[in-house]
């Protein structure tokens, strides 16, 4: 079982490579086929499904980001919010505050001033919508 801190660092990876992937334009699973040293199981397992999950992902994004287009927001920002939408809907074993702590740590560390505030507003949203209260 991975401690909380490698769980951390594993969603961290997974924003690189998901950000990497926009960059690039390309598929989120051709930037793990593109590493060197193979990613640890939840990164993969982050980065692949939030590439297979995008549009999902991105409909409950686009549905409770308030006047805010997904084409608008910072790059880094969406990308957070894929994990953290891909978490809610996929992981039950994560709970609904740990996921937010993450995401908004993420958000604040990598991207604007204001994204911490934002991305919880959001996922905050999609996980009233997505999970019972935990």
């Amino acid at each position: 079982m991975l401690r909380p801190d490698e769980r951390s660092d594993a969603r961290e990876r997974a924003l690189y490579l998901l950000y990497e992937a926009h960059s690039k334009g390309i598929e989120p699973s051709a930037t793990i086929e593109l590493q060197v040293i193979e990613p640890d199981e939840l990164t993969q397992e982050l980065v692949l499904g939030v590439g297979r999950m995008m549009a999902t992902l991105d409909e409950h994004i686009a549905q409770r980001s308030k006047r805010w287009a997904l084409a608008r927001m910072p790059v880094l920002d969406l990308n957070v919010m894929r994990l953290g939408v891909f978490e809610l809907l996929e992981r039950p074993d994560v709970p609904t505050p740990v996921v937010l702590n993450e995401a908004v740590e993420l958000a604040k560390r990598f991207s604007t001033d204001d994204s911490g505030r934002f991305v919880n507003g959001v996922l905050a949203a999609v996980a009233a919508d997505v999970r019972a209260a935990s």
